[in-house]
C-alpha cells in the first residue's frame, strides 16, 4: 500500500497529514522505499488503523 492508498483509507487526508501519520514512531515501518515512494504491507496498515483511528479523529479537531 502506497501513501496515496493510505490517504484514501484515512478518509482522504492531505499529503501533509498522511506524512505526519506515517512518520509516527508507532506507525508500521515501510516494507520498501521505492523510487516512487514508500510502500507498506496493507495488513500492517489496516491493523494499525484499527487500534489508532479514534486517536487520529480526536487529534484533527
Amino acid at each position: 500500500m502506497g501513501a496515496h492508498e493510505i490517504r484514501i483509507r484515512l478518509g482522504g487526508v492531505s499529503r501533509q497529514r498522511a506524512y505526519q501519520i506515517t512518520s509516527r514512531a508507532d506507525f508500521p515501518k515501510p516494507l520498501a522505499d521505492l523510487a516512487q515512494g514508500k510502500v507498506w504491507l496493507a495488513d500492517d496498515v489496516e491493523g494499525w488503523m484499527k487500534v489508532h483511528r479514534r486517536d487520529l479523529d480526536d487529534s484533527e479537531d
